[in-house]
């Protein structure tokens, strides 16, 4: 899927803003048919549940919500193909446009458009509403279950562990293109000797004469060129895109008539870099890489998952004083701005589906749940792979192209030590490769599912770890956590002959809270936490990265174990360097 852009055939017109809102009831049957009651207003792009206090309701509501506006097609689009692009409604959205129903989607972090061409016209003033229900099952990504308490109160049951913000939280837009354009562009990028390879494929709706490929340099000089809708352009001495040191050239593809008339023109940032797998290294540019960085989340106060560019440069900015060059997207695709920003600056990403919580054994090995099966029609079937499958898709078609992301994560802590696990894997794994055989896939491992219960691991290229010894096991027993880590890690390592990232490791801290003896949620216990955990990365050559659980605080569900969310940022949710943040700094800047 087409990212929208502006150019000379293009256009593009932001309807964020504030949007009339309402809660869905009984009362409420038609709510497109009319302007919606009430007085509420939403900022979009926000989730909506932390925005009206005068409406407690609203944080832990369960269902749908609906958004509305009226917005004028502008008069220049007269034979264009107009369509309205939602980029993201969690968890499933469908849109109106005055009476008309025109698009459903089933997933809330990948976009959906709903094609408006022979429905608006050029000059018109046209009301939409969108509905977004925040329900999950069985048969979404993420999983949960609808549960009924005693007083007739409808809740929603999840296995992540994070706040199921809801809502529109990214940016819609209405947008213009030409009947005859560019649909879809595919690029694939190695690098032989000096000689960058991008090898391309263009397709195309409607009738043209000519196409054209061209890719631009940064100065916008012409590197290369090709006159078919697939192939494969040579650069010589070509610049590469390297960790920390990005370089984008311009791919340029236009649709000509028979007297050279421009049709259409889309142009898409282009980084050429290798990725592979070679035993026990990952190499970019067939040099080694070390990740260093953070498992992250799409949150911050008030607009919870809502997108806003101010937090995330100034997230970029923290990341980069502490020395990180990496994150993985846990747990879900983020706003496509995320990684526009790390293509342009050189950042690595692993970019992850939203398939959190296909795990049951941890509701019943850790919080004391009744014992059930994940891997049954109950839970994660038939319809939950289906989802699975669908998610995948969506996210390899949005974000193929970028060159910041080297390696796709399907799923995080799934209970992969169960029976039927390699059975509703397997098949997501082959699809993947298939949809994509230039990127390592990856997974991230739970401790439930150690070296000699995980059923799934040989399925993937990297391994990935997220490991709490001396947190969730062993608490505040740093000597024996390292002992347990170490020898597990060379487990791993002696069995699989791959490379080990480990995706997670930390431990809760209160800001402000010190002690001498450097006991647990103290900022000093944070501090040798991970200094214990670094000396033993330190010794395992299979290790390839660390990414530490979590960037910054970030808010969850209710539950005994969390006060205000989860803590285990080095930075506070109001972005605070914890005194971990300069252990850190310390450490990857090379300064130990």
């Amino acid at each position: 899927m087409l990212r929208p852009i502006d150019s000379a055939t293009r256009e593009t017109k932001s309807l964020d803003g504030l949007w009339r809102f309402a809660l869905a009831s009984p009362d409420l049957s038609a709510p497109w048919s009319a302007p919606l009651p009430g007085d509420l207003e939403c900022p979009v792009p926000a989730s909506y549940n932390d925005i009206f206090v005068q409406s407690p309701s609203l944080r832990n509501h369960v269902g749908k919500v609906w958004y509305q506006r009226t917005f004028r097609v502008p008069r220049g689009w007269v034979g264009q193909h107009v369509y309205l692009r939602v980029d993201a409604a969690t968890h499933e959205g469908e849109v109106y446009i005055g009476d008309k129903l025109v698009a459903t989607h089933v997933g809330g972090y990948t976009p959906f458009e709903a094609d408006l061409s022979e429905i608006v016209k050029p000059g018109e003033e046209v009301r939409v509403t969108i509905g977004v229900d925040n329900t999950l099952t069985n048969q979404t990504i993420p999983p949960g279950e609808l549960q009924t308490d005693d007083a007739g109160q409808t809740k929603q049951k999840y296995w992540h562990d994070f706040f199921n913000y809801a809502g529109l939280a990214r940016s819609v837009r209405l947008c213009s293109v030409p009947k005859t354009r560019v649909q879809d562009v595919t690029v694939k990028t190695d690098v032989e000797g000096k000689v960058g390879k991008v090898a391309y494929e263009v397709t195309t709706q409607g009738q043209h004469d000519k196409i054209q490929i061209d890719l631009l340099d940064a100065k916008g000089a012409v590197a290369a060129s090709a006159t078919s809708p697939s192939g494969t352009l040579s650069v010589p001495n070509a610049n590469l895109w390297q960790p920390g040191a990005a370089y984008l050239y311009t791919l340029r593809a236009r649709l000509t008539s028979s007297n050279s008339e421009v049709i259409d023109e889309y142009t898409l940032p282009v980084g050429i870099r290798s990725v592979r797998v070679k035993g026990i290294e990952f190499l970019i540019n067939d040099k080694p890489f070390y990740f260093r960085g953070f498992g992250r989340h799409e949150d911050t106060p008030v607009k919870g998952k809502g997108h806003d560019d101010s937090w995330m440069v100034h997230d970029f900015e923290l990341m980069k004083w502490t020395g990180a060059n990496s994150f993985r997207t846990s747990h879900y695709p983020y706003a496509e701005e995320v990684l526009d920003y790390a293509d342009r600056h050189g950042w690595v990403v692993v970019d992850e589906t939203a398939a959190v919580g296909i795990n049951l054994s941890i509701d019943s090995g850790i919080l004391g749940g009744a014992k059930r099966k994940t891997f049954s029609p109950d839970f994660a079937g038939e319809k939950m792979q289906d989802a699975h499958r669908q998610a995948i898709k969506e996210l390899i078609a949005r974000d193929k192209n970028h060159p910041s992301v080297v390696m796709w994560s399907i799923t995080n802590e799934p209970a992969s030590q169960e029976e039927g696990a390699r059975e509703y894997f397997e098949p997501l794994v082959k699809l993947t490769k298939e949809l994509d055989p230039t990127r390592p896939i990856t997974f991230a491992n739970v401790l439930l599912a150690p070296v000699d219960k995980c059923r799934i691991a040989d399925l993937f290229d990297v391994i990935g770890l997220n490991r709490y010894y001396g947190w969730y096991v062993g608490t505040g027993d740093l000597v024996t956590a390292a002992r347990a880590l170490e020898a597990e890690l060379r487990q791993w390592a002696e069995k699989y002959k791959r490379p080990l990232i480990i995706f997670e490791y930390g431990a809760d801290t209160v800001a402000g809270l010190h002690d001498v003896d450097a006991a647990p949620w103290s900022e000093e216990f944070q501090t040798q936490f991970l200094e214990t955990h670094h000396k033993v990365f330190d010794k395992v050559d299979a290790v390839v990265g660390e990414h530490v659980w979590n960037f910054a605080d970030f808010a969850t569900g209710p539950g005994f174990f969390r006060v205000d969310g989860n803590k285990k940022g080095v930075f506070t949710r109001d972005r605070r360097p914890k005194a971990s943040a300069h252990t850190l700094r310390k450490r990857w800047h090379g300064e130990e």
